[in-house]
This record gives C-alpha cells, sequence and structure tokens, in this order.
C-alpha cells in the first residue's frame, strides 16, 4: 500500500516578507514577522478595502514598502500590526504579551494616528497632529509607518469614491506627510507623496505637464544618455574616480511649482533634467565640482554646498546649475556626492537602519539607539508654546515647509532659520527669552531693522533690555513658527489681563446699582451656572462680551430676576418717563464706549484698518473673545466677513452722549521731500487743535514722499477741518484718509 502523499508547504505572504527581512538583516526574527502577519490576516479576516481587496493587503504593502529600505524586525511586525488595536478586537495587552514591549509601544504610537485625516473639525485634525509629534519624539519609527502607511493609502486613493474626502487626504499629505518625510530625509517618500497629492488636487495641471514631458521625452529620447555620456567623458578627463552618473527628469509637482516660482509657461523651463555624479570620497566630490564648472557655464545663484554645511535632516550633496550649450543649450542640474551620502539622502534616518541598533534587551531583541532630531525639539517647543491646537498646526506648517539660510552667532554657532527670517526669528531660535528681550540688531556689526531679512552668512547679534516684551508688530513680519506662537501668546495673555479687568469692573458696577457688595465669593454661583474653570476666567467671558454683568447678577441672585411680563411692563412705564431711572442706566451703558446698539457690558474696539470717528457711519462686527469692532461702513476689511452675516450689528455714535474723548484717525499725505513741508505739516495739524500721534514715511523719493499720519481728532468735522488745512500747506499735493 503506498504511503499517502504530504500536501505540499503553501508559502503565506508573511513567510515571503520574513525572508525578504531576512536577505538583508541576518539578525531578523523571523518567526516573529511570520506570526504578526498571521495575527493581523486573522483579525482583518473580515474585513475589505474601497477596492474590495482583503484589508491584510494593506498591512502587508505598508511593510513591504518598509523592507525596501530595510527596517529592523520591530518596525516591520509593527506596520503589519497597526490596525489591528483600533480596527479589531486585539487588544494593546495582547501584543505586549505576545510581541514584546518594544512592538506594543509603537503600535500605540502609530494606532492614535491610523485614521489622521483633514476633517471639517480642524481642532480634531490639530490634536491628532500633537500626539503624532509627541510619538516621533519618543521613537523616530513612529512617524516611518506612519509615512509607508499614508505611502500605500495615496496609492490607492484614487478608489475612494468621495472626492472631497480624496481631497482632504491629498492636502493633508502634501501639507504635513511629504514635508515631514523631507525633514526626515526620505526624498523618494516626498517626492510620491507630492506627486501623487498634486495629481489629485490639480488634475488638470499633472495632465498636462506629463503629456508636455512624454512629448518632449519623444522628441529628444537620448538627450538625458547624451548629457550623462558627456559628464562621464568629462569626470574621467579630470580623473574623478567615477561610481555611477544618471539623469532623469524632474517630478511634475516640482516643476509645477517652479513655474510657479518663476512665473514662467512650460516651454519657458530649461532645467527640468537633474544628474546625479557618485564618486569614491568627499574630497573627490569637489574634484569632480571642478570639472564641471571648468567644462560648462555655471548658472549664477545655483550652487550650494551641502557638505561642508548639512541640512537638518543630515542630507550631505553638492548642486549646481550648468548649460550645456552643444546639448542644445540645455540648463541642467547636477548633484555630486558619495554612495553613503546617497544613500542618506534617499532614505533619510531609514538608511542602514540595522547598523544602528545596539545590544539585544532582555528578549534577545537588539536594542534601537533613540535619538532626537533637533526639528523635531523645535515642534516639541512649539507644542509647549502654542495655546491653540489650530495655531501649533499653522505654526509646524510654516516650520517645515520652507528653506533654510544659514546664520552665525557673535561665537561662530551656527543657526539655521527659514528664508525670509529676520532677527527677531534668529533671537527666538537663539532662546525665547532673548526673542522676548530684543530690542534691536546688529547684522555683520551693523545695527539693522528688526524685520530685516537675514541671508546667508551673517553674524548676528541680538541686543536685549532687561524686562523687555515681545512686541505685537513682530507677528506681521516674522517667519518662524516658533516666534509666531510667542508673540501670540504674549498678545493673547496682555489681552486676557485687559478682559479680566474690564470684566471685574463691569460686574462690580451691576452689583453696585443694585445696592449689593461685590466680592469673588458672591459670585461663585454664576462661576459653577456659566460652568468658568475660575473667578478670573468668569471676569475674562464677560470682558469679552461673551457674558453680560446683568447675566451673572441673576445667577449670583436669582431672586432679582422679576417675571419677564413684569419686567416688560416696568420697563414700558420707564421708558414713558423721561429722566426714569431705566433710562438714566440704559443710556448710561451705552454712553461708556460712545456707542448705542450695543449689549451692556460688551468689550468694544475701533478698527485700526479704517480708524472711524464719530460721523462716519458704522456697523459693527462680533468676533468671539474680543467683544465687537468697530468699522466705518465701507472699509474694504468688511468683505472678509461676507459669509458670516450674522456678526454684523447695528450699531451708531451716541451723539447725546458725547463722543467719549479723542478718536484716532489715519491720513495719506503726499508732500514734497522737503524739511519745510513735513514742518508746514506739523504746524498745520497742531492749528486745528489735533493731537499728532505717529508720522511714518511709507515712501521716500528724490522730489516727494508719502507719509502716514496718525492723528486724534474728536469727530469727522474736525478731521475735516484739519485736512483742509493740511490741503493749503505749501508742498503738500494730495490729503486723503488712509484706506483699508
Amino acid at each position: 500500500m503506498a504511503e499517502p502523499t504530504l500536501p505540499p508547504h503553501v508559502e503565506t505572504p508573511g513567510t515571503e516578507l520574513a525572508r525578504r527581512v531576512a536577505a538583508y538583516d541576518p539578525r531578523a526574527d523571523v518567526a516573529l514577522i511570520e506570526a504578526a502577519y498571521d495575527l493581523a490576516a486573522t483579525a482583518h479576516a473580515s474585513q475589505a478595502r474601497e477596492n474590495g481587496d482583503p484589508y491584510i493587503t494593506h498591512p502587508l504593502a505598508v511593510a513591504g514598502i518598509l523592507a525596501g529600505y530595510r527596517l529592523d524586525t520591530a518596525t516591520i511586525c509593527t506596520a503589519l500590526l497597526h490596525d489591528v488595536v483600533e480596527d479589531t478586537g486585539v487588544s494593546l495587552a495582547e501584543l505586549e504579551k505576545k510581541f514584546g514591549t518594544d512592538i506594543a509601544k509603537l503600535v500605540d504610537g502609530v494606532t492614535k494616528l491610523t485614521r489622521l485625516e483633514l476633517q471639517s473639525e480642524r481642532t480634531k485634525q490639530a490634536e491628532n497632529f500633537r500626539k503624532l509629534v509627541l510619538a516621533m519624539s519618543e521613537d523616530i519609527r513612529v512617524l516611518i509607518v506612519k509615512l509607508a502607511d499614508r505611502t500605500h493609502n495615496m496609492r490607492t486613493l484614487h478608489y475612494v469614491p468621495k472626492p472631497e474626502k480624496r481631497a482632504r487626504v491629498a492636502r493633508e499629505t502634501m501639507e504635513i506627510y511629504a514635508p515631514l518625510a523631507q525633514r526626515i530625509g526620505m526624498d523618494a517618500v516626498k517626492t510620491e507623496l507630492q506627486s501623487l497629492s498634486f495629481r489629485e488636487l490639480q488634475g488638470d495641471a499633472y495632465q498636462t505637464i506629463t503629456a508636455r514631458l512624454a512629448f518632449l521625452r519623444g522628441q529628444g529620447a537620448d538627450l538625458i544618455d547624451e548629457v550623462a555620456a558627456d559628464l562621464r567623458a568629462k569626470m574621467s578627463e579630470a580623473g574623478v574616480p567615477l561610481l555611477e552618473v544618471t539623469g532623469r527628469e524632474k517630478s511634475p509637482y516640482s516643476i509645477w511649482m517652479k513655474m510657479h516660482e518663476k512665473k514662467v509657461e512650460f516651454e519657458q523651463l530649461s532645467d527640468i533634467m537633474a544628474f546625479r555624479v557618485l564618486t569614491t570620497d568627499k574630497a573627490n566630490c569637489y574634484v569632480a565640482l571642478g570639472a564641471i564648472h571648468s567644462a560648462y557655464r555655471v548658472v549664477p545663484g545655483r550652487f550650494k554646498d551641502y557638505i561642508s554645511t548639512p541640512k537638518s535632516n543630515g542630507y550631505q550633496s553638492l548642486h549646481t546649475g550648468v548649460t550645456v550649450p552643444e546639448r542644445r543649450n540645455a540648463k541642467i542640474e547636477v548633484q555630486i556626492r558619495t554612495p553613503a551620502m546617497h544613500e542618506v539622502a534617499e532614505y533619510g534616518v531609514a538608511a542602514h537602519w540595522m547598523y544602528k541598533q545596539g545590544a539585544p534587551d532582555e528578549n534577545g531583541q537588539p536594542t534601537v539607539k533613540k535619538r532626537r532630531y533637533p526639528w523635531v525639539k523645535e515642534l516639541l517647543e512649539l507644542l509647549e508654546t502654542a495655546d491653540e491646537p489650530q495655531d501649533f498646526l499653522e505654526h509646524t506648517k510654516l516650520a517645515l515647509h520652507q528653506d533654510q539660510v544659514f546664520c552665525f552667532t557673535p561665537k561662530g554657532d551656527l543657526i539655521a532659520l527659514p528664508r525670509g527670517a529676520t532677527p527677531i526669528d534668529f533671537a527666538y531660535q537663539v532662546h525665547s527669552q532673548v526673542g522676548d528681550a530684543c530690542v534691536g540688531a546688529k547684522i555683520n556689526g551693523r545695527i539693522v531693522p528688526l524685520r530685516h531679512q537675514l541671508e546667508n552668512g551673517d553674524q548676528v547679534e541680538i541686543i536685549t533690555a532687561r524686562g523687555g516684551t515681545p512686541n505685537p508688530a513682530w507677528e506681521r513680519f516674522v517667519v518662524t513658527g516658533k516666534a509666531k506662537a510667542r508673540i501670540k501668546r504674549f498678545v493673547l495673555a496682555r489681552q486676557r489681563g485687559e478682559f479680566q479687568e474690564q470684566g471685574r469692573s463691569a460686574i462690580a458696577k451691576a452689583f453696585r446699582q443694585e445696592g449689593l457688595d461685590f466680592s469673588e465669593k458672591q459670585v461663585e454661583p454664576a462661576i459653577k451656572a456659566f460652568k468658568q474653570p475660575s473667578f478670573e476666567d468668569l471676569c475674562v467671558a464677560v470682558g469679552n462680551g461673551n457674558i453680560t454683568p446683568r447675566e451673572v447678577l441673576h445667577a449670583a441672585y436669582p431672586e432679582l430676576r422679576g417675571p419677564p411680563r413684569l419686567q416688560e411692563n416696568l420697563l414700558t412705564r420707564a421708558r414713558g418717563k423721561p429722566g426714569s431711572t431705566v433710562m438714566r442706566t440704559e443710556r448710561r451703558r451705552e454712553a461708556s464706549s460712545g456707542i448705542t446698539g450695543l449689549v451692556a457690558g460688551m468689550a468694544v474696539q475701533f478698527a485700526g484698518c479704517c480708524h472711524p470717528v464719530p460721523g462716519d457711519r458704522i456697523v459693527g462686527i462680533v468676533t468671539t473673545g474680543k467683544g465687537v469692532t468697530v468699522h466705518k461702513n465701507d472699509c474694504h476689511s468688511l468683505e472678509a466677513f461676507a459669509a458670516t452675516p450674522e456678526r454684523f450689528i447695528d450699531i451708531d455714535w451716541d451723539y447725546e452722549a458725547g463722543s467719549g474723548g479723542g478718536h484716532l484717525a489715519r491720513l495719506e499725505v503726499v508732500t514734497s521731500n522737503e524739511d519745510a513741508a513735513i514742518a508746514a505739516m506739523t504746524v498745520a495739524i497742531a492749528k486745528q487743535q489735533g493731537k499728532l500721534h505717529n508720522l511714518r514715511f511709507t515712501h521716500r523719493a528724490a522730489d516727494f514722499a508719502e507719509v502716514m499720519v496718525d492723528l486724534e481728532v474728536s469727530d469727522l468735522r474736525h478731521l475735516s477741518h484739519v485736512i483742509a488745512a493740511l490741503r493749503t500747506c505749501p508742498g503738500i499735493t494730495q490729503v486723503d484718509r488712509a484706506k483699508a
């Protein structure tokens, strides 16, 4: 009788993946990878992707992407398991028991972020992004897994049926994940994420550029090969030990951005090709650079040395732009680097991951030497500085997206900043307290304005004053997220203090009007009723107009609330008697700000864009946390609120009670550029009893000057007299009220 034959061994995708990892990492735990696949396949067995494929294809694809970057066993297992805790019944405790603490922590870090997508609630997205920053600050592999996860999701994005959801995911990928990939040096991932996002967000532009590239490729199919052969010949002549020369077209997104930056059409772009030269060591990189510059005409401003000054993600290379006249006068970009530099350029922190592993842990698994990257530290500082999650998200985008400029402290320390940075940004990069106390700056020994833009190689000396505080105006020109967050935090803190004082005074006044003593203890019922964390928060809410003083009074003493009908009758009778108590009380509330039509106790501020004065037709805009902002009816800034008409309120000047003192007006004056004309201007204002607050030159030429004048007047008639007087001054050719 013949022996029964055993069924042939069927290799699972997990076994194939494990064997692939073992091929580049002899220390890989093959059994652990197979076990992770088996658990994930079982847990996701009943789930499917948008295209109908079994869900396990997604974690398997993510693990495959990471295997391509030669990641360690723990990271591969994390990729396989990254969705099981959130989407299935498997608990984190089970994972820790079966796969160890390291993998459980990584899965936990990624699990919280698996559904990180742009949503209508931007706060939720911002909170999730905060979690991502905290998780990757502990272990950068969380971010690497997340990038691989996002890459596969973008590759399959076309299966998502809802266009608005595709657009949200693509926009988030472009704004957050592609810059993060660039920050950790994973250039290949960054380029793919940008291209896939660009295809979704700008489909027509993507198709146009790819069609043009295909057309050029057909017309000059040999151009890249010709230039590469020419470069090889030049390297050989110079004796450069050459390892590789490759050429490629730039990505559609890169071409699109260049068209926008240079404001040119596709046909006007000449540098759509890039070439890479690999040589043996750093010294030969510079020899190769000399050979290229000797052979071709250099494009000015295109040389960058990232070998002597690496990027913050460790990227090193020489970049130069040259013209190859014998090859149709083509402009090309050439990158020169060593093989080690190339691995870092392509794979970033993932390059040679297993060589960064330390001694085995108690479970026999190799530990990873964790390193905190400087830019991650900067993001953590933003977390501490930004008061609101949305602020953190916006400031982080600023921190991720911009190119760098390198400056030096007087001691020679190198400070990397985004292009367009100012001395204020530099000061905050040195230390938050240095930024707060900054009062001036010297660039290369010369005093410059604080809005001066820094350039590569500048030596910056910050001048500080003890007890100095940030100037709110700095927020308009600083570019780093850290500086913006710190300045905004100071402004909000100062504003909160003002609202707190205004609110406290308004509540005390409401109590006095009822003949009651006012103390913090007496308003405790109101604190509970309005769910305010503290007495100070209640005062702030009253100061910014969210709660009225009468509401606080009634919450503290409910018996003061009369029946609505009785209150209405009392009010009607009181209004019928001139000089009655109720009438006088209402008028006092409105007259306190010089404005009628406001809720009692509401904070009021006058818009700095149009500078309304009594006599102007005005409208109020309600802003949460700030009360009401008064604008002129024809102010251009009102266009920004057109979509929210519910924020407009009908107000007017309280002419009976008076304007409440002087009002700031702004004039634009064109005058001859002479001291006598400026002097005549100030004299004319003084003669009309106008109080000059500020005089600033906005433009100055040899024969004329444009001047912005801020002055205090009582009303529109007073301002008209000042304008008429200025127009009669010799040398003044034009006087108008400033427009928003």
